[in-house]
């Protein structure tokens, strides 16, 4: 029995399918796991030492100021069925797992005009054009935000299914947050930890207003673990002293989560899926250029959710930074209040949950 994966350019679209995957390979290591991509996407760094076969497709994305060159899009979509069609040729899958991205609107197409089953896997609370195409065909959409469901069309409400994101879970038992303070060369139990991030790239608004406040005077209780972007690592990285560590990349990021007891991030949907699960309240500030601006919907709804307190990055001034940290930092109920709200819409096994659910449609499918 074979399966295939199908999505990336981002990490928010391809990490998802390996952590299905890999659950997947773990319930049942005879299954035949595939991934199809896109070779402008991150996939191509990525997928060559995942351990799973793939194809990389050319793929160019929809040319919207630049209407004119769409039929680089066409072309690359008619190349794109061609070698979908052999490879599935060669071993037909019974089912074909979506995960977002221009290669996973190619594969699911090609599946849907075969009549193979397909499954979604939704990250985010505004669904992306390629969940809300497919959801009415899908057998199954998993859903990382439960909002998500009331943007989405479907025959069955059964089909949409509230699993979380797919991440990797906190290790049990949890790292002891003493240790990991000393890792980091914090006090071990003195202080609070603020654990500040925008990606591997960085996020150049979070960057400088971080750079502003810590110019300004942090309280004096306050360490901090931030992670600028390796593009940015060079301009930051002399502010480095004691009770600040700088990185230009948080790898493996399960160390920093360990000793955090607030977060300062983006808005992403695997980021929140993981502060939930570690139970790290935090102060998201979304991508105001994200698709569809689904980080602030992403944002709004952990917030609403008493998980987490939104700061929109046109308000991020040092200033306003300073008020929102000092304010939560200083207020150790309101802290513990929003680590309560992240845990309780934590789901760190949603991996093996939905990988289980993989399994069974595409049994099913396979015995029809």
């Amino acid at each position: 029995m074979r399966i295939v994966f199908a999505g990336g350019g981002t990490g928010g679209h391809l990490y998802p399918g390996l952590a299905i995957a890999n659950a997947v390979r773990a319930l049942d290591p005879g299954v035949a796991l595939y991934f199809i991509g896109a070779e402008r996407g991150i996939e191509r760094e990525i997928l060559p030492s995942s351990g799973f076969n793939y194809l990389l497709l050319d793929l160019h994305p929809l040319y919207r100021s630049r209407p004119w060159e769409n039929w680089r899009t066409l072309a690359g979509l008619a190349r794109a069925y061609g070698a979908i069609g052999r490879e599935f040729a060669r071993e037909m899958p019974a089912l074909v797992v979506g995960t977002g991205g221009y290669a996973s609107g190619a594969a699911l197409g090609y599946a849907g005009t075969r009549g193979i089953p397909i499954a979604l896997q939704e990250q985010n609370g505004e669904p992306g054009i390629t969940t809300r195409f497919f959801a009415p065909q899908a057998r199954a959409v998993f859903l990382g935000v439960p909002e998500a469901a009331q943007r989405l069309r479907v025959q069955d409400p059964s089909v949409l299914r509230d699993t979380g994101n797919p991440i990797t879970p906190p290790p049990e038992p949890r790292p002891d947050r003493g240790a990991a303070r000393h890792a980091w060369g914090f006090p071990e139990r003195d202080g609070l930890v603020l654990l500040a991030f925008g990606g591997s790239q960085g996020a150049r608004g979070m960057n400088e207003a971080m750079a502003a406040w810590i110019a300004r005077g942090l309280p004096p209780f306050v360490h901090i673990i931030w992670g600028t972007g390796r593009a940015a690592f060079d301009r930051y990285a002399h502010l480095a002293r004691p009770g600040l560590a700088v990185r230009a990349y948080l790898s493996p990021i399960a160390d920093a989560y360990a000793a955090a007891d607030l977060a300062f991030t983006r808005a992403g949907a695997l980021t929140l899926a993981e502060l939930c699960a570690w139970g790290i309240p935090s102060v998201l500030v979304p991508l105001p250029t994200a698709a569809a601006d689904h980080q602030t919907a992403n944002a709004r709804a952990l917030e609403r959710a008493g998980g987490a307190v939104m700061l929109p990055e046109r308000e991020l001034t040092v200033d306003r930074l300073d008020a929102v940290m000092r304010g939560l930092l200083s207020d150790g109920a309101r802290l513990r209040a929003l680590a309560d709200g992240a845990r309780a819409r934590a789901r760190p096994h949603a991996a093996h949950e939905i990988a289980q659910q993989v399994l069974t449609i595409a049994r099913e499918a396979s015995a029809t």
